[in-house]
């Protein structure tokens, strides 16, 4: 086993383990941190096979930007009856199905597909890709912002308890 493929599991365990984490934790704090490994981890999976510019990115948009509005949120948001998570089996039947399915679809996926290294294929440079974010991607970018801002201020309103006539909540 060579340096890669032994970093390639490591990297591979951490994230699957962080991702357990996120899962299986009660408390919706510890459980934005578990995200915040987990996205820290797809990063270095990135940088581990090479995609220098996907990690970067993974680490300033999601763990940069994304975390902080998450965890804003749930500062902003969180009640004490919410701070910690009880499912119904319900919603725990219905979850590991479909985490259940997902992963079936993604291991045939990976065991048949077809090896495109025998047609050569142009891939983009940095500079090709910061025109395309910069131009013809910039307006998605720009909505998507604006929607994730809407929705935090939504989340904010909607949380705050209502006060009744008597001033208590």
């Amino acid at each position: 086993m060579n340096t890669e493929t032994f970093l390639f599991y490591v990297v591979a365990s951490c994230i699957c383990c962080t991702a357990l984490g996120v899962l299986f934790t009660r408390n919706i704090v510890r459980s934005a941190f578990w995200l915040l490994l987990t996205l820290i981890s797809l990063s270095m999976l990135y940088f581990l096979v090479g995609a220098d510019f996907l990690g970067t990115t993974q680490l300033i948009v999601y763990v940069g930007g994304i975390m902080v509005l998450l965890v804003f949120g749930i500062m902003l948001t969180a009640q004490r009856r919410m701070l910690q998570l009880q499912n119904k089996w319900q919603e725990t039947v219905v979850v590991s199905i479909l985490a259940v399915s997902l992963f079936a679809i993604i291991l045939y996926n990976c065991t048949n597909v077809k090896s495109s290294l025998d047609t050569p294929q142009k891939l983009p440079t940095y500079g090709e890709i910061g025109v395309a974010f910069l131009t013809d991607y910039l307006l998605p970018f720009e909505i998507l912002s604006i929607h994730l801002l809407v929705v935090l201020i939504g989340a904010a309103y909607l949380a705050r308890t209502k006060k009744r006539k008597g001033g208590t909540p």
